[in-house]
């Protein structure tokens, strides 16, 4: 899944780009099909709207970031991963992540059981990993695995092969989990990030797990109540993503919103039992995510954008190549 600039007018969600949420990947450990690897991206080192590099401080220590996962196919979470980072000192972050299951997993709380604590975040090419137990966690900057000719889509969808993200880093969290741990075989996965609304309360300021569905289905005055609401009330959003299609595409208003409702609800489904493909099963660092979607946007007008995927992949875990710029002294 991936959505850079997922706020208004490509900006971020609350002008943060530490909460913008860029990719989400699920797919069976390489070497050891009974474990699974969970990455979520975000973070984009450079920004549209406004243009420019972020923040070099990796993630919000304020927000919860969180990986929802549905067990019984409602769309309303039964468990949930949440991480929280400390406070950047001299540069320094480090991660705390909880595991809750039932009722709790959907609601909006900090709680759940401590698994990983004080884990380092990194900020330099070097991976600093985390082994707690039979988890495995990785959180800090790394190269952007998302490639995509985003100049060509801003251009009428004329594609020239520019891979906007070749040179780009991003912020990842990175957890390897036994596969029982996913609470079934087949789950839907999305990710979400909170700030404080008052003394006791969150309000969900980003959340996802489609390829772009934010920055380019759903209409701009829609984003901001979108990323606020849930996978199971995505049904109201079909008529708003019927008439993107209608924009883009050229689709018929009924073709429209069929394709529409084939969008909904937004998560990502995976079996690790299964082979691994996008959109029907996790998404592979490799996947093509981008051909999937360009016939989708231009009712087939256009087929792909001319980019494949980056080759500074790793074999092992964390997966994801070294930051191109090192910001360990930022």
């Amino acid at each position: 899944m991936s959505h850079h600039y997922s706020g208004p007018d490509f900006g971020f969600p609350h002008g943060d780009a530490r909460l913008d949420f860029c990719d989400l990947y699920a797919f069976p450990k390489p070497e050891d099909s009974s474990r699974s690897v969970l990455i979520m991206d975000v973070h984009p080192s450079m920004g549209v709207n406004p243009e420019g590099p972020t923040s070099a401080e990796p993630f919000a220590s304020e927000a919860i970031y969180e990986l929802k996962i549905d067990t019984d196919g409602d769309a309303v979470a039964d468990i949930a991963y949440r991480i929280r980072f400390s406070p950047s000192e001299n540069g320094a972050q480090s991660a705390t992540v909880r595991r809750v299951e039932g009722a709790d997993a959907a609601g909006t709380g900090e709680g759940g059981e401590a698994i990983i604590e004080g884990a380092p975040v990194s900020t330099g090419p070097e991976a600093q990993v985390t082994q707690a137990g039979e988890y495995r966690f990785f959180a800090g900057w790394r190269s952007d695995p998302f490639f995509f000719d985003v100049m060509g889509a801003q251009n009428d969808f004329q594609f020239t092969g520019s891979d906007y993200f070749a040179d780009k880093d991003v912020c990842s969290i990175i957890i390897e989990i036994p596969n029982g741990e996913l609470g079934s075989t087949q789950v839907n996965l999305w990710h979400r990030a909170l700030v404080p609304a008052d003394d006791a309360n969150w309000v969900q300021v980003e959340r996802g797990a489609q390829t772009q569905q934010v920055t380019f289905l759903v209409p701009n005055e829609q984003k901001a109540a979108y990323v606020a609401s849930e996978p199971a009330d995505d049904a109201r959003f079909v008529e708003g993503i019927a008439h993107t299609l209608e924009h883009t595409g050229g689709y018929a208003p009924e073709e429209a919103r069929r394709v529409a409702e084939t969008r909904v609800p937004d998560v990502l489904p995976y079996d690790p039992t299964r082979p691994v493909a996008y959109p029907d099963n996790g998404r592979l660092l490799t996947d093509d995510v981008a051909d999937h979607l360009i016939p989708i946007w231009t009712n087939g007008k256009a087929t792909e954008d001319k980019v494949g995927p980056h080759n500074d992949l790793l074999p092992e875990f964390p997966y994801l190549g070294p930051p191109h710029e090192n910001r360990t002294e930022a």
